[in-house]
């Protein structure tokens, strides 16, 4: 039997912070490993705001994309509230709503890393195509909208050997 086929989106700002809430980081290439047993994966797409001159940030997106990551990024914007307060933005929710329903098409499953309760009406749609999708996101991220309107969620703190240092992990 083949592997359902399809295309891995992560939202890279929403995964960051699930796993900093949670204590550990993420190592894509054990995601790749793990993902790739289960489904034909097509793409991996990666979206990230970027600041000037983040030099860290960079190399762990060359990173990325040493490993077949696409990655798809914009400045981040300052933001400036009514009390002056300063605050940083690089909203990625329409650009991968746009790139799911433009591949739907293409695969079978789709599979987002995001917890972002703004893809509950995406999995309408994608249901509606007669598709499924599916979330991986930390427990204290995941929007419950989505745990209700997805067709799997998956808590990445169950996928401790996903990551690259154990001795972080707080549970």
């Amino acid at each position: 039997m083949s592997k359902p086929k399809t295309i891995v989106f992560i939202d890279g700002s929403n995964t960051y912070f699930a796993q900093k809430k949670s204590g550990f980081w993420l190592d894509w290439v054990k995601v790749k490993y793990f993902l790739e047993k289960q489904y034909q994966v097509l793409e991996y797409r990666y979206y990230v705001g970027l600041r000037p001159n983040d030099q860290k940030i960079q190399k762990f997106l060359r990173k990325l994309g040493k490993i077949g990551f696409e990655v798809i990024y914009k400045q981040v914007k300052i933001i400036v509230d009514e009390f002056g307060n300063k605050f940083e933005k690089a909203n990625f929710d329409v650009e991968i709503t746009a790139d799911i329903l433009k591949n739907l098409g293409r695969v079978d499953i789709v599979i987002v890393f995001s917890g972002d309760s703004d893809f509950a009406y995406l999995c309408q749609l994608i249901h509606e195509e007669g598709k499924k999708i599916y979330f991986f996101s930390s427990k204290k991220t995941l929007a419950w909208e989505l745990r209700k309107a997805s067709d799997r969620f998956f808590y990445l703190e169950n996928y401790l050997h996903l990551t690259k240092h154990k001795s972080f992990v707080k549970l």
